[in-house]
């Protein structure tokens, strides 16, 4: 007896930091934490009400389709209207379990074991986990401050022959974005080199766009992949703008090459997506929760205001630009001082100080240990306390 090869992957380690979290919390211990990419609040009024209303009437809550109720795919349909101007049919939509479930079929759809498939480091871990686990061969591009942590053309062209690129803007843990024209030159060199992107666009509408030119105007919530090309896979969910990542609902945008295969893969692996996520979820395309999120994003903003104001007590960099979502990623320096990289760092931070953060190794095996992310999802009170834990943890 043994465990698969596939298997050997590591874990997700702001997963273990929120078990830790958790037993600290448990022990009485006042702590802060900065790790989990959870906005804070909950889902829409809209979409408790859809889900109260679900159980007390008795709705169906059964199988649906394997690629999600006609109704939600419909109201998906509708939000590539108002958002982008950009007309998607409800057959071109697969709702999902989360955004995770997305990327399982999408990969499972579009590479075989392998297949090279090209991610930016750092980048979110679990893009490289599930590929590793698939057979599939993942080639880290090194995308440092230099090229705003963002994979390139020219960067891509030095990786050798690729069949995937996975992109992601706004990124975890950087939060920097590509621009149109940026994205252009990306959709164009995969085309024109046989590579299928997939773009994560989970972060859209949690968005600081006038820090950066080329964001603003109708560009100000991120571009759809779409937009530009439709060979691709657009990858989004429910968990981040709209702050419901416990009902484990995302969706896809499938290109018509691959929705034969995406449905009959989603039928045998999840059959279909929680149903009452699914009611509830419809409720999240009302004017009065797209409201309520966008002030949810005004706040992340000013906590964003907040931490990027202290990191010059913090003395920490390089800084990423954190374009978008709520993520602050930046090299932590001679505030390394006596550990050997940023995970012993961490740890010692979480065990002292009360304060949970993320190693940046998770996100870049190879240059990330001595990298930093925090998250400001937690609001401006909870991020300026612990900046101050910070602080006194580093010695002043």
């Amino acid at each position: 007896m043994r465990v698969s090869n596939r298997a050997q992957v590591p874990p997700f380690e702001v997963m273990s930091i929120l078990d830790r979290v958790a037993g600290l919390r448990a022990q009485g211990r006042d702590v802060i934490s900065l790790c989990a990419g959870e906005p804070s609040g909950g889902a829409p009024i809209d979409v408790n009400a859809r889900a109260a209303a679900a159980f007390a009437n008795g709705d169906d809550l059964g199988y649906t389709s394997a690629l999600g109720l006609r109704e939600l795919r419909d109201a998906v349909a509708g939000h590539y209207r108002r958002w982008y101007g950009l007309a998607v049919e409800p057959h071109e939509v697969a709702i999902t379990t989360g955004s995770s479930g997305a990327f399982v079929l999408a990969f499972l759809a579009a590479f075989d074991a392998g297949d090279r498939v090209a991610l930016a480091s750092p980048g979110y871990p679990a893009y490289r986990n599930i590929l590793t686990a698939l057979g599939c061969e993942v080639v880290q591009v090194e995308c440092g401050p230099e090229h705003r942590f963002q994979p390139t053309p020219e960067l891509l062209e030095g990786a050798g022959p690729l069949d995937g690129l996975i992109l992601a803007s706004p990124a975890n843990p950087t939060g920097t974005m590509v621009s149109r024209t940026e994205l252009t030159a990306l959709t164009d060199w995969c085309r024109g080199n046989g590579v299928r992107l997939v773009s994560d666009e989970i972060y859209h509408g949690i968005t600081y766009p006038a820090d950066r030119a080329g964001l603003t105007g109708p560009d100000s919530r991120g571009v759809c992949a779409w937009e530009l090309d439709r060979s691709g896979v657009v990858i989004s969910s429910f968990s981040k703008y709209w702050g419901m990542t416990g009902w484990r609902l995302g969706w896809a945008l499938v290109p018509a090459d691959l929705r034969t295969a995406v449905d009959a893969l989603a039928g045998n692996v999840a059959l279909c997506p929680p149903t009452p996520a699914q009611r509830a979820a419809v409720g999240a395309f009302t004017e009065s929760s797209y409201a309520q999120a966008d002030a949810r994003v005004a706040s992340f903003a000013r906590t964003r205001a907040v931490l990027l104001e202290q990191v010059p007590r913090l003395g920490w960099g390089p800084v990423a630009p954190a374009d978008g979502a709520f993520y602050l990623y930046a090299g932590l320096g001679e505030r390394l001082g006596r550990y050997p990289d940023s995970t012993a760092w961490c740890r010692a931070l979480l065990e002292e100080a009360g304060v949970a953060a993320v190693p940046g190794s998770d996100f870049d095996p190879a240059r990330g240990h001595d990298y930093v992310r925090l998250s400001f999802a937690a609001g401006p009170d909870a991020v300026a306390e612990a900046v101050e834990r910070i602080v006194g943890f580093q010695g002043g």
